[in-house]
């Protein structure tokens, strides 16, 4: 059941990343203006703010990531600790956009729905 946990955990890195990369990269795009539901006017104002938050959902999958590779190679305790930290912060991010904004409910759903399975399972895993 474990390994079922680092699996979602690392899909929802990787989701994270895809994240980075609409935000930081391609912020502007008519992509990333499509998902996120901005004008161009609006993807130029908040280009810098994009930029930032980009980065910190880029950190949050290099620590669950980091955490993977501890738990991998027989670190359970600290790869747990890096994973759980990195998914909670992702499922709490989440939580703070659904709470904040009824038009993200969505995106907040889409973007906290594995980290969730992942803590969830992790911690049932662990407990075991």
């Amino acid at each position: 059941m474990t390994v079922a946990g680092y699996v979602l955990a690392g899909i929802a890195a990787l989701l994270h990343v895809f994240i980075f990369y609409l935000e930081s990269i391609a912020w502007e795009s008519p992509r990333a203006r499509k998902v996120f539901g901005t004008t161009a006017e609006e993807a130029q104002t908040t280009k810098f703010l994009a930029f930032n938050q980009g980065f910190y959902n880029l950190f949050l999958a290099i620590v669950v990531g980091i955490g993977i590779v501890f738990a991998a190679s027989g670190e359970k305790v600290i790869g747990a600790t890096l994973t759980l930290t990195g998914v909670g912060s992702m499922f709490a991010a989440a939580v703070v956009l659904f709470v904040a904004s009824a038009a993200h409910r969505p995106a907040a759903i889409r973007q906290g729905t594995f980290p969730l399975l992942a803590l969830a399972v992790l911690i049932i895993g662990l407990s075991l």
